[in-house]
């Protein structure tokens, strides 16, 4: 009898020892299964939530929440690039808005800091026979840090089968980087600029914490990837970076012999 019981409780106590085990890890009714599988609900982000931009009705056209730079109608959002800050004097005509080499550059009366700017350029037809620098020359100041040519140029000239440094060619960060392709078009046509402008970050002391980048498009063709550029733009030298928070937008008067160039469709998004 006594050996009976015990194989009775021995048998009880193992049954218990199983069915405990299997009793804790039963889900609570209703509540969802306990795994460490990894589930796509894991890595979804549904706040904070992209504002909504309406685009234009092509990819030229400004979008719902751009600042219009030029429309063909004035150049009230332009001043002349000097100290005074007199009034922009180049033409508007027929929407579009040409270069007064005998006024100088002109640049944005507002200042930026971080952008996606767009801006169509067009070459005249009759360029005439100049070569290189002296072909169709401009530029594209993505900051103006002072009068004259003082800034961040991206060259504009008449590349289409005009030889010159291939770092002063149109779509170079003049004097600094080759562009990845030449996308130019004949002289006569519209060509366009689409770029993204990340300003410099400068430590307290005015060194550099982080430099500028820029990544720019021309007529549609990938011309510099995120290139982090060496300081300002400089004729003769070593581009060096000098601090500033924001600054206007600046388009080069350049005193080349070639007719002057002309640009419409001005728009910028502040990033």
């Amino acid at each position: 009898m006594t050996q009976i019981v015990r194989t009775i409780a021995f048998l009880s106590l193992a049954w218990y020892g199983l069915a405990l085990p299997a009793a804790q890890q039963a889900p609570a009714p209703g509540a969802a299964p306990q795994t460490n599988k990894p589930r796509p609900q894991d890595t979804e982000v549904w706040e904070p939530a992209p504002k909504v931009v309406t685009p234009g009705s092509t990819n030229g056209v400004a979008p719902a929440d751009a600042i219009v730079l030029f429309d063909g109608g004035n150049l009230d959002q332009w001043v002349t690039a000097n100290k005074e800050k007199s009034p922009a004097r180049w033409v508007v005509a027929d929407g579009v808005m040409t270069v007064d080499k005998k006024t100088g550059n002109i640049e944005t009366k507002r200042s930026f800091r971080n952008y996606q700017l767009h801006l169509e350029y067009r070459i005249p037809e009759n360029v005439g026979s100049f070569t290189g620098q002296s072909r169709g020359n401009s530029g594209l100041f993505l900051a103006s840090t002072g009068p004259g040519d003082a800034g961040y140029e991206l060259q504009i000239l008449d590349s289409y089968e005009n030889k010159t440094y291939a770092n002063g060619q149109a779509g170079s960060i003049y004097k600094q980087s080759i562009p990845l392709a030449n996308a130019s078009k004949k002289p006569g046509e519209w060509q366009s600029y689409d770029v993204v402008w990340t300003a410099p970050v400068f430590n307290p002391d005015g060194t550099v914490k982080a430099p500028a980048y820029v990544t720019a498009i021309h007529n549609g063709v990938l011309i510099q990837n995120h290139f982090a550029l060496k300081g300002e733009t400089v004729y003769i030298g070593a581009p060096q970076y000098k601090p500033f928070e924001s600054a206007p937008i600046k388009l080069q008067s350049h005193g080349d012999p070639s007719p002057p160039i002309s640009f419409r469709n001005i728009w910028i998004r502040e990033l």
